[in-house]
């Protein structure tokens, strides 16, 4: 009776429906006096009280709930506020490549639309978010596996200033001498794009990425283009934690193609114009972002996406995608009108965010050594190696510990051991967090 679109079985699965009781147990303990329960899953700024003034952006745009102007790309208003966002951080898109969307899942849901047939296949990372699988299964494609790999570098330096820690006195004696420590990070395994199935239509990047804080270099893009011109591909980049970078070294992936000194404006007809190199690339390229991590309002669902492609597609391709969007018109009054308000907001929104990650990464990275903590070059997450069976892991920390993580099998991660942890947390209760978890890594070694 249920479309095939669905997995057959929905119920949880035996670890998760532990995992929630366990949840309630802790919470229950800690309500009663006991081990104070902290959730290092959190990934709403407004639960870790990191939420934005929304008080002015209201009054600014109340006047413009009650407008109904459908336009299938999303109001124009909208979509040059969308343009200031990238020019503040030196992007040179125009009006004409911005197309609104409800939130990015949709945009990819529009994107597999314009660009896909059932039976298609989706390139994604792994390890990797689940959901983008999910996407893809809901529109009857398939999903195939490219790889970020872990890599041993020479040290160059710690990207953050060390501190001391306060409170995690039993954690010193594993330091050790950290300017002799090697540095380890994931990349990009670009020859594992070669195995991609010849039904292969997009490749999607995250960058940064969810989990791991690879970021996408300069040379990984550069081989991601041009595979994609290769394949006659689609390259999709979702870059929802692209204002969250901690490195000098880190770009937004726009930077390498459409950066500043490399405007070149062309004439899509009626005086539209739109910036597309007359030398970029031979393949479409599309850039996800949105509301919920720009200013940390997932709840006001707005999204977009930014795009390029060559002169002879761009007018195809925008018009096919209108047709999509305009079968749903998905996108509120309300949301548009918002964001054209608090994207005034966004620099000031993201050096609060940042703030807090980058305390957090540097109170995560004294506790434990770059082996056991690869390098996180942006985002809000990072992965911590223990070496024990993922879901036992979870569960002990659980436990005996009272914190939640994510184990690193909902992410695909080939090897055991590995946990997920947001760096959002309030500072504090992070702190107390690692101490916990550090404990634990103490014991087994």
């Amino acid at each position: 009776m249920l479309s095939s679109r669905l997995p057959k079985d929905l119920s949880p699965s035996p670890f998760f429906a532990e995992l929630e009781r366990a949840k309630a147990s802790a919470k229950k303990d800690a309500a009663e006096g006991g081990l104070p329960f902290v959730d290092m899953t959190v990934s709403s700024p407004v639960r870790a009280g990191l939420p934005i003034d929304m008080d002015v952006a209201v009054e600014e745009a109340r006047k413009d709930f009650g407008c109904w102007n459908p336009d299938a790309a999303g109001w124009k208003s909208a979509r040059e506020a969308v343009v200031e966002y990238y020019r503040e951080r030196g992007g040179n898109f125009t009006a004409g490549q911005i197309i609104l969307t409800a939130s990015t899942s949709e945009a990819y849901s529009v994107l597999f639309k314009t660009f896909c047939d059932p039976g298609d296949v989706i390139l994604t990372p792994m390890p990797g978010y689940p959901l983008l699988d999910t996407l893809a299964q809901l529109e009857h494609l398939e999903c195939a596996p490219y790889f970020l790999k872990l890599q041993r570098e020479k040290k160059k330096g710690v990207i953050l200033e060390p501190k001391a820690i306060e409170s995690m006195a039993p954690i010193a004696k594993l330091q050790g001498d950290r300017k002799k420590e090697t540095s380890f990070r994931f990349v990009l395994d670009t020859d594992s794009l070669l195995a991609a199935p010849e039904k292969a239509k997009i490749l999607l990047l995250v960058s940064p990425h969810n989990p791991t804080g690879h970021c996408v270099s300069r040379e990984e893009w550069n081989a991601a283009v041009r595979f994609c011109e290769e394949n006659d591909m689609i390259l999709v980049v979702d870059e929802v934690f692209g204002d969250y970078g901690f490195s000098p070294e880190v770009r937004r992936s726009w930077e390498y193609l459409m950066g500043s000194g490399r405007e070149s404006l062309w004439d899509a007809g009626g005086g539209d114009f739109v910036n597309l190199p007359e030398d970029g690339p031979k393949c479409p390229i599309f850039w996800l972002n949105g509301l919920s991590k720009a200013v940390g309002s997932p709840q006001l669902k707005l999204g977009w996406m930014a795009f390029y492609a060559p002169r002879e597609r761009f007018e195809e391709i925008r018009a096919a995608l209108e047709f999509v969007e305009d079968a749903y018109l998905s996108v509120s009054a309300p949301a548009q009108a918002l964001g054209t308000a608090l994207l005034k907001q966004s620099a000031a929104y993201e050096s609060r965010v940042k703030e807090r990650l980058l305390q957090n990464w540097q109170a995560l990275r004294e506790a434990f050594p770059s082996k056991y903590c690869p390098e996180v070059l942006g985002g809000w997450y990072a992965v911590i190696r223990l070496g024990e069976d993922d879901e036992e892991l979870t569960l002990r920390l659980l436990k005996e510990k009272h914190v939640l993580v994510q184990p690193g099998f909902f992410f695909d991660f080939d090897e055991d051991g590995w946990v997920v942890i947001s760096l959002l947390q309030e500072p504090a209760q992070f702190k107390e967090a690692i101490a916990r978890m550090s404990f634990l890594y103490i014991t087994r070694g």
